[in-house]
């Protein structure tokens, strides 16, 4: 059946029965009659309309015609109806019905969602392999620098953020995110501190730097002095000044000044690698990372490098990257960047060759640009569902249900005020992505918090759902 007429019908249908809204009937019951009636009333006009629908299928301009006269709340009630439609069906369906043909219904939006949205041709995979090469390369030349002296060590980089997880909410201005791990130098160590002043739903700490005692024959064989044990004098005439001289405050591993030393780095090594000989580098202002773009004049990246300390042996991190502006230099908040981009590459092991959740994700992080939802938000919500519901069931078949779960979802957290954070006390979080025992034990955060305590931030949060309803419907409508 041509989509055209069936959005008309639905739209038809939507204003030709008011008097079901607030009806005393079940609500199933009275939606499967509702359904049942649409299904004849599609029959007739597919034998009635034929001829005219064929005429419409050849005009390129008909969907753009038709959606100039649709108003915002009737796209938004028609994804809605659909939505709950595919709601109801799962929950009557039992899961040996899974595989059966779709209705009409599924077939026809599913086949114009297939052939009308322009997804964004964006090629992250090869971003990530380019910036993968580029620090590599840094890497080696850090072990060289570094290698004797009182700063930090630096590990190879590990991709985080979205554009190493698959998928990006911009098609232009992709940022490409590696975390970098610091390890102490040579007669330091370091000590990792939970801020007594943490805030109940954000875990700060410091890094705290001690100083080793190095007075054994290895190391006094190697020319190296005690910090703790020599005289300052002969320390200051013969040895560089040590880590709690040069990127620390009060003790405690700067982050501002950690970050300037790193510009340093990365500005002094750009010459000897192979990437300068045909890229260019520039140096973008940033107090508590590394932010850099390299063009070559056909091709540009952008590049943030953040720093952190791990925790233990796990894959939890404390880091550069802030929770809250005006964060002061010596808190590095607790990350789970590196956890979560694990699990990402652990769904994509998983997934089918045509699973599409990294386009659900897309599409709806997309629609959220100039909400004020955070894009984290939604991502949490889709990295539950990846957890919950089995990947056989994200095919291309699927999008549509998959898009209704992910939009129920965050209707529901918003009026319950409470969703629950992924990583933090997720009793089904894969074992093999490793995670401190306060991690995996505690009890999960409330990233809708401030939700259950203004209640003014609640009616300002179900209204910007409402303005996502109106995009969202916009977007799969029009194809952009």
């Amino acid at each position: 059946m041509n989509s055209i007429v069936l959005l008309f019908v639905l739209l038809k249908s939507l204003i030709h029965y008011p008097q079901l809204v607030g009806d005393a009937w079940d609500e199933e019951t009275r939606f499967r009659m509702e359904v049942r009636a649409k299904e004849l009333e599609w029959e007739r006009i597919r034998l009635e309309q034929e001829m005219e629908q064929l005429t419409l299928m050849q005009s390129g301009s008909a969907w753009g015609h038709l959606l100039f006269f649709l108003h915002p709340w009737l796209l938004v009630l028609l994804l809605g109806l659909y939505f709950f439609w595919m709601k109801t069906r799962d929950e009557a369906e039992s899961s040996d019905e899974e595989d059966e043909e779709d209705p009409v219904l599924d077939n026809d939006l599913r086949w114009f969602l297939e052939e009308h949205i322009q997804w964004p041709a964006l090629d992250l995979k090869k971003g990530c392999e380019w910036t993968t090469d580029l620090m590599d390369n840094y890497t080696i030349f850090f072990g060289h620098v570094l290698s004797n002296s009182f700063y930090p060590g630096l590990q190879r980089a590990i991709g985080v953020g979205s554009a190493f997880e698959g998928w990006s909410p911009r098609e232009q201005d992709v940022v490409y995110q590696v975390l970098i791990p610091m390890t102490p130098p040579q007669g330091h160590s370091f000590h990792l501190e939970l801020d007594s002043a943490e805030q109940r739903h954000v875990r700060n700490f410091r890094v705290r730097v001690q100083l080793e005692c190095t007075c054994t024959k290895e190391q006094q064989a190697e020319g190296m002095l005690c910090f703790l044990h020599h005289p300052e004098e002969e320390l200051r005439s013969n040895q560089d000044p040590s880590l709690l001289d040069t990127l620390c405050t009060d003790s405690y591993l700067d982050v501002q000044k950690t970050a300037r030393w790193f510009y340093q780095l990365v500005r002094a090594i750009w010459p000897a690698l192979p990437q300068s000989h045909n890229w260019h580098l520039k140096l973008l202002p940033s107090r508590r990372s590394c932010q850099f773009q390299v063009t070559n004049g056909r091709e540009r990246f952008r590049i943030e490098i953040l720093f952190g300390v791990r925790r233990g042996g796990s894959d939890i991190f404390v880091s550069s990257q802030p929770q809250y502006a005006g964060t002061p230099n010596t808190l590095w908040p607790e990350t789970y960047a590196v956890a979560e981009a694990k699990f990402f590459q652990y769904i994509s092991r998983t997934a089918p060759p045509d699973s599409l959740h990294l386009r659900c994700l897309q599409l709806f992080t997309r629609a959220l640009l100039g909400i004020g939802f955070s894009t984290y938000t939604m991502k949490t919500i889709v990295m539950h569902l990846l957890n919950t519901v089995p990947m056989s069931q994200w095919s291309r078949r699927h999008f549509l249900r998959r898009l209704g779960d992910i939009n129920v979802s965050l209707r529901s957290c918003l009026e319950e005020k409470h969703l629950n954070h992924f990583v933090i006390g997720n009793k089904r979080f894969p074992l093999h992505i490793r995670l401190p025992r306060d991690i995996a034990s505690a009890e999960p955060p409330n990233l809708f918090h401030h939700l259950s305590q203004y209640l003014a931030a609640h009616s300002q949060a179900m209204n910007e759902y409402q303005d996502l309803q109106h995009r969202l419907a916009s977007m799969l409508l029009s194809g952009h």
